[in-house]
C-alpha cells in the first residue's frame, strides 16, 4: 500500500526522541561481534540496517535501490501485558527503486509490531524482517545475506557478497553526534558488497548484477538543539576504495564539528575523516513538485591530502521518498581526479531535513 502524504515529517522528528536517557546509552567504543552485531539491540532507542546499491541489468541499464528496515523502542523495558501482541517494539521498512533509463522512481512502506512474528531480528541465522520483506544471513558471520522485498509494482531479490571486512566509524564504533553525553551512536559499515539477483518492475523482470553497500546504527540520542538534518554520502571509486561522509547541519547553515566519515582502501583500512578533512560545495538544487522541500541534488567534494576531487550527481534527480516520514534517498554516479588520473564511481546520499 503507498501510505505517502504530502504532509510527511522529516525523519528528524520521527527517528530521534527526546527521552533517551531512560534506554541504553553508547557511552563507550565497542569491538563489533558478528553475526551478533548483526541482530537486534532492543535496549536502545532507535536502530537501522540500511540496504543501497547500483545495479545494471539487461544492455546496461541502470537502476539504485534501497531496503531499509527500523526498529524503534516505544518504551524503555518490555510489555508485561500477558498478551500474543504485546511488545515494545515497532518496525518500519522502505523499499526504493530508482529506474534511470525509465526516468522513474518507485518507494513504498510497511509497518509492524514485533509481535506473532510479524518483524523483528533474529540470529543462527542472522534474519532480520518486516513480514515478507527481509535480509537473511548465512555462514559464521551472517555473510554473505539474501535480500528479499516485493510490492505490487516491484521485487528485489538479491544476494550480497562482501568484497572488504566491515568497518568502524567513529572512534572504535563509537560515532559521537553532539557534545551531550550519550549523543552518539555504535556504527559499521559494509562498504563494497557484490550484488546478484533479479529486479523484476511491473511486469518486467531480469538479472542484475552491482555493487551494494551495508550501513548498521543504533543507539538512543537526540538530535542537538541546533542540528536541523544530514547529508549522507556512501561513494564507491573505480580505484577500489570507498568513502563515507556525513555533514550535520546546522540551523544557521553552518556544519556541525561532529561532522565525520572514513576513507576505506582497497585492503579496508581506513582512515578517519573530520569535517576539517575535506571540502563539500553545492552545485546544483531541485525542488519537489510534491513536498516543495528544495534538495541539494550536485556536489563538490575535494580531500585535499589525498589528492582527490569528485563531482557527485544523482542518476535521477527526483528520489524523494515521501512516505510516512520524507526525505531525500537515491543512487549517484561519481567523476573525478585522483592524484591526475581519472576516477568515476557509484554511490548513494541521504539527505534529511529539508
Amino acid at each position: 500500500m503507498d501510505r505517502s502524504a504530502p504532509t510527511s515529517p522529516s525523519p528528524t522528528l520521527f527517528l530521534f526522541g527526546d527521552d533517551g536517557d531512560d534506554y541504553a546509552q553508547v557511552l563507550t567504543s565497542r569491538r563489533f561481534d558478528f553475526p551478533r552485531d548483526h541482530g537486534s539491540h532492543p535496549d536502545y532507542q532507535t536502530e537501522w540496517w540500511y540496504f543501497t546499491g547500483n545495479l545494471s541489468g539487461i544492455d546496461e541499464r541502470h537502476f539504485g535501490f534501497q531496503l531499509t528496515f527500523f526498529r524503534f523502542a516505544l518504551a524503555p523495558r518490555a510489555t508485561q501485558r500477558e498478551s500474543a501482541w504485546a511488545t515494545n517494539q515497532a518496525w518500519m521498512a522502505h523499499l526504493a527503486i530508482t529506474d534511470t533509463t525509465g526516468r522513474q522512481f518507485t518507494a513504498e512502506e510497511r509497518f509492524s509490531r514485533e509481535a506473532q512474528g510479524l518483524a523483528g531480528s533474529a540470529l543462527e541465522p542472522f534474519r532480520v524482517w518486516v513480514e515478507d520483506w527481509s535480509a537473511e544471513g548465512e555462514g559464521e558471520e551472517g555473510l554473505p545475506m539474501r535480500l528479499q522485498a516485493q510490492t505490487d509494482r516491484a521485487e528485489l531479490r538479491l544476494i550480497l557478497t562482501p568484497r572488504k571486512p566491515p568497518v568502524s566509524h567513529g572512534d572504535g564504533g563509537m560515532d559521537r553526534k553532539g557534545p551531550e553525553l550519550g549523543n552518539a551512536s555504535h556504527y559499521y559499515s559494509l562498504t563494497r558488497l557484490e550484488a546478484t539477483g533479479t529486479l523484476r518492475l511491473d511486469r518486467s523482470e531480469q538479472q542484475v548484477q552491482g555493487t551494494a553497500w551495508m550501513d548498521r546504527e543504533w543507539g538512543s540520542s537526540a538530535l542537538s538543539a541546533d542540528v536541523v538534518g544530514w547529508d549522507w554520502f556512501g561513494l564507491q571509486l573505480s580505484d577500489g576504495r570507498d568513502l563515507m561522509f556525513y555533514r550535520l547541519r546546522n540551523d544557521d547553515g553552518t556544519s556541525s564539528p561532529y561532522s565525520e566519515g572514513s576513507l576505506v582502501d582497497r585492503d579496508g583500512s581506513r582512515r578517519r575523516l573530520t569535517g576539517r578533512d575535506l571540502s563539500l560545495q553545492v552545485l546544483d538544487y531541485w525542488r519537489s513538485p510534491t513536498s516543495g522541500a528544495r534538495y541539494p541534488v550536485g556536489w563538490e567534494l575535494i580531500l585535499s591530502e589525498e589528492d582527490l576531487r569528485l563531482q557527485i550527481k544523482p542518476h535521477l534527480v527526483q528520489q524523494e521518498l515521501d512516505l510516512s516520514v520524507r526525505y531525500w534517498e537515491g543512487a549517484v554516479e561519481v567523476t573525478g581526479r585522483h592524484a591526475g588520473q581519472d576516477i568515476t564511481g557509484d554511490g548513494y546520499v541521504e539527505l534529511v531535513g529539508y
